[in-house]
């Protein structure tokens, strides 16, 4: 017999198995050194009782399946919730917030439960010290960070590592899905909601064909011409058939203002007045705010949530303030019996900018040339 014959044939050695997530094996958190687990015999550590840190890791995994559902379903709803209408559009931000706040509160739920209800408790007093450390002090916040992540439970307790993993990942993908829309170059698809956003109730007709009366807001009472004669007077006015229409009034609401002849500036389409009567959209330009405190003198039109000021007489032009744009100005007449009308819609969108504001704008003016 030769050597080799006599030689026993030993077992493969089995190598574990890494789990992904897991440091590997022979090495703690942060590298190859060694994790002391004392925590038994350190005097002021409270242990968490392993029946009660079962059932607390149950629902910290709970936790994390929720927010892991939760994130989904915010790619779900992103994706398939249409935005074709104001009503559709708040859907879809109610379903979008929900979703994520309901992803975030799991996983900070979970992540609390974990810390408080799995984790040795410490009774700690820390002592004044100087602010420069010394090698021992490193030493000693690198082994208690050490000793930190073994006794987390994070390679010890499957369950808890699998699904934080789990929840964590479609949590990344949101921001990529939602960043998606500050590509200018990708134009989102045409809908009824982009229309919708660039116009206004004040184009459109009554059953009879005709255009829209312009009345006092809160009362409904139409608006003669000859009535409102006073100089300096404002009203806040809303279109005739909309006054408890909040969809159509968060954009059609106006205010006129009635000027002498003498005060009107360049600024002011005069075609678009009526003996000295100006209307301007109430909604501001900054962040939608009503902007509707006059100053007769000045003729300065003031929004109070951020001051910003316009210059009614020249065509309510942005004097001061964050306000970037005018306010629209509506073209105004009178019908056959002297209450005033509009002519139109306004020449562009009112309100605050959006993210296709340019576009919006250019369509408006090429309506407008081709009407």
């Amino acid at each position: 017999m030769t050597d080799n014959e006599h030689e026993i044939e030993q077992p493969e050695s089995r190598v574990p198995k890494r789990v992904i997530g897991t440091p590997a094996p022979g090495t703690s958190m942060l590298g190859a050194q060694e994790v002391r687990q004392d925590s038994d015999d350190e005097p002021g550590v409270i242990l968490p009782d392993e029946v009660k840190a079962r059932k607390a890791e149950k629902i910290v995994a709970l936790c994390f399946m929720v927010t892991f559902a939760a994130a989904i379903a915010f790619l779900i709803f992103y994706v398939i919730l249409p935005v074709d209408s104001l009503d559709n559009t708040a859907l879809s931000n109610l379903a979008l917030g929900g979703t994520l706040t309901l992803a975030l509160l799991g996983l900070a739920s979970g992540i609390v439960i974990w810390v408080r209800q799995l984790m040795p408790k410490y009774n700690l007093v820390q002592e004044r010290h100087p602010m420069a450390t010394d090698g021992e002090t490193r030493g000693y916040v690198e082994e208690t960070f050490l000793k930190g992540a073994n006794e987390s439970g994070f390679v010890k307790r499957k369950m808890l590592r699998r699904t934080l993993l789990l929840a964590s990942a479609p949590l990344g993908l949101l921001p990529l899905v939602l960043l998606r829309d500050l590509d200018n170059n990708t134009p989102l698809p045409a809908s009824k909601f982009h229309t919708t956003l660039r116009h206004t109730v004040w184009g459109t007709k009554t059953k009879e064909g005709k255009n829209l009366r312009l009345v006092v807001e809160g009362t409904g009472q139409p608006i003669r011409a000859a009535d409102f004669n006073s100089p300096g007077g404002i009203l806040s006015v809303v279109p005739e058939g909309y006054e408890h229409d909040l969809n159509a009034l968060a954009k059609a609401t106006l205010i006129l203002i009635k000027f002498r002849p003498e005060e009107i500036k360049g600024g002011v389409n005069k075609n678009w007045t009526h003996d000295g009567i100006v209307a301007y959209s109430k909604i501001c330009t900054h962040v939608g705010c009503p902007a509707a405190l006059y100053e007769q003198t000045t003729h300065h039109i003031l929004c109070p949530c951020h001051q910003s000021t316009f210059d009614a007489a020249d065509g309510a032009k942005v004097i001061f303030g964050p306000a970037a744009r005018p306010l629209p100005q509506l073209p105004i007449a009178v019908d056959e019996q002297g209450y005033l009308i509009a002519q139109g819609d306004f020449a562009v969108p009112p309100g605050p900018s959006y993210w296709e504001r340019g576009d919006a704008e250019q369509l408006a003016r090429e309506e407008g040339k081709s009407a």
